[in-house]
């Protein structure tokens, strides 16, 4: 279907790909691994056309339809709704159709014979519309972007009124309903959570064509492919499977490198003994030479470096708390004084717990985490805390508690004040940050690297009640690896909140859903999770299907509309209060700056009219611009408000 055959491409002095050669097969499912920088999103970028190799070729048939979500969303200014914008991922539909409606119109005027070919033309477009699936586009849009997350009410507002996040969702579905021969998705669940992650492995597991997904999220991998490549040093290895069995194929390969590399370095030694030893005897001189052209010829053997190899991360032992961690008892918040995101919620915590809270985006986890780290007052009942317990908060905006202008070093250190340099750099090193890298300043880091120092900081200070907020975002997938067993080993009690299904899976022993307005604690691991909730809901558990459907969720489409109905429902009657007063605190806001226009007109005047009271109206710019300011403020505070009570979506 593609062959890449010889292909190189550098940016600048960097080498991106050096002679790589591989196929990509019809109706392949293909997994792209490697570290950050490797080259990923370049293979994706030469497949699409959008750069050219250096040397080497490209070949490929013709005619290939061609789905591409990139990991950043290119920017855009569409008036078209939300729907009409994914809609629009096939044009060929929109052209059919108009040449449809053309021959229907001019059909009634029409003499034969020119009418029986119209007749005929008519018939060949209904087919090709019927073929490429324009009759039931707009119900499969429609179902795309509800699994994704977007409420009806949504489909209908502009594109450009949406958040990044929720355009890389429309972007996703416009790549996913387009259907194409090849559908290439980098990075698709990093704006989704997990009933979204879930409802999207459902789909992609059902497209027949071929698919090249480039992730750090294993349930896709593990689910969805059946072939890896490894994208390493400017070469591409192919390993048949999904990516646990590239793991275990990878490090087949290394061991047995390994092994062929010993031997040849102890051949290597032999024929250097012998030829030291023999140089200077003019009766071995003969050998001597054939030995040495032997050493020319070898192929040395070289032992890539293992880029995609996890390192352990250490986590002290938390000091002693009490059997109970934490409760809530008969607990509720809300941000405007009547609409409740949390009420008469019940939760204990219990030492050595690992729960992990899921549940669609908008209902409350944040704030519940929030709760519980203390950040968040009650409006009403209690939050009781065991006196030993030391909390560890790890927030979404863990970026702005660092000083940009401090080393790696030196954050640690601020962190933990009475540990030893070398204590320091023990730590910072099982967190990826070896040798020189501790002088690095915090503003040049990566979003994984300033992620991994996050933790490590969070972590110096040895607390038993760790509460994460989406933890492995940023990670690849061996710094999600360590970060998952050094969680699955802590004494200690963790609670976290992830988009991550695999990481859930692993080190979670307890989920607590979101239902709107409260929670739902379920006593097990995520399986468990999921027989309940297919007991509860009715549908059938999938999770010992084949290995490539295993994972998949169990919640049936219907049972998944229903749940999601109620959630917009209640969420709808959270927010309703609050946009009202920011409707209303905007239409003042316009107000006030017509005013100010006009005053500011009359200001200008009255340096040349002396009609005009120029103190006078400089008085009253003044007083309005206090009050400008007062609504403004009272505008971000409820706008802030809404989006905690939203999860940061964008609303109307």
């Amino acid at each position: 279907m593609i062959d890449f055959i010889n292909v190189s491409i550098a940016f600048g002095t960097q080498s991106i790909l050096e002679d790589a050669s591989f196929r990509i097969g019809a109706g392949d499912r293909i997994g792209i691994v490697g570290s950050n920088g490797s080259g990923k999103s370049t293979i994706f970028n030469l497949l699409t056309g959008e750069l050219q190799p250096d040397s080497g070729k490209i070949a490929s048939m013709r005619n290939l339809s061609m789905g591409y979500l990139r990991q950043q969303l290119r920017p855009y200014s569409v008036d078209s709704t939300i729907l009409e914008y994914s809609e629009n991922a096939l044009p060929a539909v929109n052209q059919i159709q108009k040449e449809i409606d053309d021959l229907e119109h001019a059909l009634p005027n029409l003499a034969e014979p020119e009418k029986s070919r119209t007749v005929k033309r008519l018939g060949e477009l209904q087919s090709e519309f019927e073929h490429i699936g324009g009759y039931d586009l707009n119900s499969k849009t429609k179902a795309a972007l509800c699994g994704l997350g977007f409420k009806v009410d949504d489909l209908n507002r502009p594109f450009n009124t949406f958040s990044g996040g929720w355009q890389m969702r429309a972007e996703l579905a416009r790549a996913l309903v387009a259907r194409p021969d090849i559908l290439l998705l980098d990075e698709p669940t990093n704006f989704l959570d997990i009933p979204a992650v879930e409802w999207l492995q459902r789909f992609l597991r059902d497209f027949k064509g071929t698919l090249l997904l480039i992730a750090h999220d294993r349930f896709l991998l593990n689910t969805l492919t059946n072939c890896t490549l490894e994208v390493s040093r400017g070469q591409v290895s192919r390993y048949s499977g999904n990516y646990d069995n590239y793991v275990r194929e990878r490090q087949s390969r290394h061991e047995t490198l390994l092994a062929a590399k010993k031997n040849q370095d102890r051949q290597i030694a032999q024929v250097e003994r012998f030829i030291d030893r023999f140089r200077a005897k003019n009766t071995k001189a003969a050998q001597v030479q054939s030995r040495i052209k032997q050493l020319e010829k070898i192929d040395e053997i070289v032992i890539p470096h293992e880029a995609m190899r996890a390192t352990r991360i250490r986590l002290p032992t938390p000091p002693y708390c009490g059997d109970e961690v934490m409760r809530l008892e008969d607990a509720g918040v809300n941000y405007d004084g009547s609409n409740w995101v949390l009420r008469n919620v019940e939760l204990r915590i219990v030492k050595g717990e690992k729960t992990a809270l899921v549940g669609f985006n908008g209902l409350g986890k944040t704030t519940l985490l929030r709760i519980i780290a203390g950040r968040l007052p009650l409006i009403e009942g209690k939050r009781v805390t065991n006196h030993r317990v030391k909390i560890g908060y790890h927030a979404q905006d863990f970026a702005e508690n660092m000083d940009p202008e401090q080393t790696v070093l030196e954050a640690a250190r601020s962190a933990a004040p009475s540990m030893s340099e070398n204590e320091l750099r023990s730590v910072l090193g099982s967190f990826y940050f070896p040798g020189d890298s501790i002088e690095k300043k915090i503003e040049v880091l990566s979003g994984g690297e300033k992620m991994r120092l996050s933790l490590a900081r969070l972590l110096l200070q040895a607390p038993n009640f760790l509460l994460l907020d989406e933890p492995t975002t940023h990670l690849d997938i061996p710094s999600r690896e360590s970060l998952e067993q050094a969680l699955m080993s802590y004494q200690g009690t963790v609670f976290f909140v992830s988009h991550d299904v695999e990481f859930v899976k692993r080190v979670a022993t307890t989920i607590i859903a979101m239902v709107p307005g409260n929670i739902k604690r379920y006593a097990g691991d995520f399986t468990y999770y999921h027989e309940k909730l297919a007991q509860e809901t009715g549908t059938e558990d999938d999770t010992n299907d084949e290995p490539a459907e295993r994972g998949a969720s169990t919640l049936s489409r219907k049972a998944l509309r229903q749940e999601r109905a109620k959630q917009r429902q209640a969420l709808h009657e959270l927010t309703k209060d609050l946009k009202k007063k920011i409707a209303q605190t905007e239409r003042q806001m316009a107000t006030f700056e017509q005013e100010q226009k006009r005053l500011v007109e009359l200001l200008s005047k009255a340096e040349t009219d002396e009609t005009l009271n120029y103190p006078e109206i400089g008085r009253n710019l003044k007083a309005l611009q206090a009050e400008m300011d007062i609504y403004s403020k009272r505008w971000e505070q409820y706008y802030s408000e809404l989006e905690k009570m939203t999860g940061g979506k964008e609303i109307d």
